[in-house]
Parts: structure tokens; C-alpha cells; sequence
């Protein structure tokens, strides 16, 4: 780590930051108090501590706050750290917890270099992500709308004859359905209203992701994503809104490492056990890519409907989700034959398409960085 003249722990809550700050050498590090978390207390905070402009490291925990300090501090000329809050060493036998601790804690930690710092988005980045998240809870809204709905018809004996729900045939048998007393009927048509905005809703969130993707700056990644089976707008635009460039990861190893999709391990001496996979990471990103490996459950081939999202990219990227889709869908009736269970198989068939989303990702950054050259 680079030296610094001072490292600065910082605890931050909604209305309070407790301070601690640890010097050069091996002296403990010493407690400031607490500041208010508000941007003129921090500018306040750091020119109190660097009156002569001397470069100050700051760190915090990632946490529900965001990541307002931080772009405050380096807005100011110091370098800020946002660390992974499950790799802050922790005593075993501590069980005394209180903000002057953990301030002292993260002060000393960092200037010995034993925090793990997680990426940050910009502001642009930022909102994209408040985006795809708001859609995703929209979705989640629709999805418990909709079973509450299905409870309450089953619940009086209401049971649709078709096969598939959520269609204009089941809308309009929906419309048919009487039931026993009118504040039954009352309770029907809200649950059903309730629906409806919902699907409303999250229509209107997808319709502004379409707006807003020509003007993000990794639109081009998104589109090129989009050539992968089962990878859709909604997909690829909350995988790079969730991770950002994806090609800044060293490998594909070191993507599907991040994103929790690699087994467990426990060995010891002659002893080697792997477990189920560590679940680590960006938790949205991993049921996404889950779900897309389903697709693969078919054979693979070149559908209209890929060759149409495709035919604007470049050769190479075509390339790489063609060998993809073959790849993968060999793999999965593999797996399948070689007696695994379905969800494992599919865990195995996302963590190969987070590597092939690399793959991609690099290229449009190559491609980027040529046509800038």
C-alpha cells in the first residue's frame, strides 16, 4: 500500500461518523470523537487533519449509507477507500462492539494493509443501478401481488381450467369469475387491480432502461451481451450496472470467484473436501445468471430472434457467443447424463457463462481502446 502520512477509520451511520486515526509507524491509533454525516462536517474533517494539504487515506465500511463520503473525500484530494465489511478482521473472543472500536479498529487495520476494498461506481454507474434495482423490486411487488391473488381464488375454489397464466386468456377469465358475496367479489377485483399496476409499473421501468441505454457510457458492453443466450435487456443492463466493466477482472476465474459461483473448500493435511458453491458476491448478479442457464437446457442454434440482436455486432463477439451456446448446451445434457440434479447442473452452466461474459466484455474493450489509438 502506498504511505500516507495518516490512514483514517471512519465508522459512518445516517447521523453520526465516529473518527479514529492511526499515524505512521506502530503507535495506536487515536480516537477524534464523533463528526455529523453531513458533506460541510467532512470538508471540515479533513482540513482539519491535512491543514497543510498533505495526502490523507480514509476508509469506511460498505454499508446502507452508500457511497456518499467517499466521493466527497476524493472530491477534496485525498484518497478513500469503501472496504468489504466481512473482511475486517475480528477477534475471535471480542465481545465488546461500539463505533469508537470499530473506528480504531479500521484505522489500524488499514494502515496495515489488512482491508479488502470493493469497487465503486461512479455517479453515472450509480443511477443505472438505482434503475435496474427499482425495476427488480417491482418485479419482486408483481410476483407477491400475484400469489396473493392465486391464494384467494384457491382459497374459495377458483381454479383456472388453462395451462399457462398471466395471459389475455386468463385476464379474461379473471374478468368472469363471481364469487360468493359482493365483498368477495370487492376483495377480487382489488387483487386484480393490484396486479395490474404492478405489470404497469414495471413496464414503465423497463421502457426507461431502453431510454437511458444510448447514453450510458457502457452501452456498448450491454448490446454485447445481449448476443449471449438467454441474456435479455433487462440481464445484460443489471450485469453491468451491478458490476461496471467487467473486463477489469484480471480473469474469468477471478469473475465467477467474486460472484459466488465457485464450490467451497475445506482442507486440511491429506484431507480435501469442496462443498456447495460459496454464494459470495454480488447476490442479484448470481440469480440472473442462474436463470439464464436455463436456456440452455435446449439445443443450441441460431434463432431469428439471436441472429437479430447479433447482427449489429462485431464478428468476434458473434464468435464467442456462438461457441457459447454450444459449449453450453453440450454441457448441460452432459452433466445431466453424468447424474447430476438439475440445480447443480445449472449453477455449473452460469458460472461458463460468467466466464463467456468476460470474454466478451474484453473484447468491446479492445475494440474501444483501438478505435481511440
Amino acid at each position: 500500500m502506498e504511505e500516507y502520512s495518516a490512514y483514517v477509520g471512519l465508522d459512518v451511520h445516517k447521523d453520526s461518523i465516529a473518527v479514529a486515526v492511526a499515524y505512521g509507524g506502530r503507535s495506536e491509533p487515536k480516537y477524534l470523537g464523533e463528526i455529523p454525516n453531513t458533506k460541510k462536517a467532512i470538508l471540515r474533517l479533513v482540513h482539519r487533519l491535512s491543514p497543510t494539504g498533505e495526502l490523507l487515506a480514509y476508509c469506511y465500511e460498505a454499508g446502507p449509507c452508500g457511497y456518499g463520503v467517499y466521493h466527497t473525500i476524493r472530491e477534496s484530494g485525498h484518497d478513500c477507500e469503501v472496504v468489504a465489511p466481512t473482511k475486517v478482521p475480528r477477534k475471535a473472543g471480542e465481545r465488546v462492539k461500539t463505533d469508537r472500536r470499530d473506528a480504531v479498529k479500521l484505522a489500524r487495520s488499514f494502515r496495515s494493509g489488512e482491508l479488502t476494498a470493493v469497487w465503486v461506481p461512479d455517479r453515472e454507474q450509480e443511477a443505472i443501478r438505482d434503475l435496474t434495482r427499482a425495476r427488480e423490486d417491482m418485479k419482486q411487488l408483481e410476483r407477491m401481488v400475484r400469489q396473493r391473488l392465486n391464494g384467494f381464488l384457491l382459497r374459495r375454489g377458483k381454479v383456472y381450467p388453462g395451462k399457462s397464466k398471466w395471459t389475455q386468456k386468463h385476464a379474461r377469465w379473471l374478468a368472469e369469475v363471481e364469487m360468493e358475496s359482493a365483498v368477495q367479489q370487492i376483495v377480487l377485483v382489488e387483487y386484480v387491480d393490484a396486479v395490474k399496476r404492478a405489470q404497469e409499473q414495471v413496464a414503465g421501468l423497463e421502457e426507461e432502461m431502453r431510454k437511458v441505454l444510448p447514453e450510458w457510457s457502457l452501452a456498448g458492453g450491454v448490446e454485447a451481451l445481449m448476443a449471449l443466450r438467454g441474456v435479455n435487456l433487462v440481464t445484460a443492463m443489471t450485469v453491468m450496472a451491478e458490476l461496471g466493466d467487467i473486463s477489469r477482472f484480471d480473469s474469468p476465474r477471478q469473475l465467477m470467484a467474486y460472484l459466488g459461483l465457485v464450490p467451497s473448500e475445506h482442507s486440511s493435511g491429506g484431507r480435501h473436501r469442496r462443498g456447495g458453491i460459496t454464494k459470495t458476491g454480488n447476490a442479484r448478479v448470481r440469480s440472473l445468471l442462474v436463470e439464464s442457464a436455463w436456456c440452455y437446457r435446449f439445443p443450441a442454434r441460431k434463432s431469428a430472434h439471436l441472429q437479430k440482436k447479433a447482427e449489429k455486432l462485431s464478428r468476434e463477439v458473434q464468435a464467442i457467443a456462438w461457441k457459447a451456446q454450444k459449449r453450453l448446451c453440450h454441457r448441460y445434457q452432459a452433466l445431466l447424463r453424468a447424474g447430476k440434479v438439475r440445480g447443480q447442473v445449472t449453477t455449473a452452466i452460469a458460472r461458463e457463462l460468467s466466464g463467456f461474459m468476460w470474454a466478451i466484455a474484453c473484447e468491446v474493450m479492445n475494440k474501444a481502446q483501438q478505435r481511440a489509438a
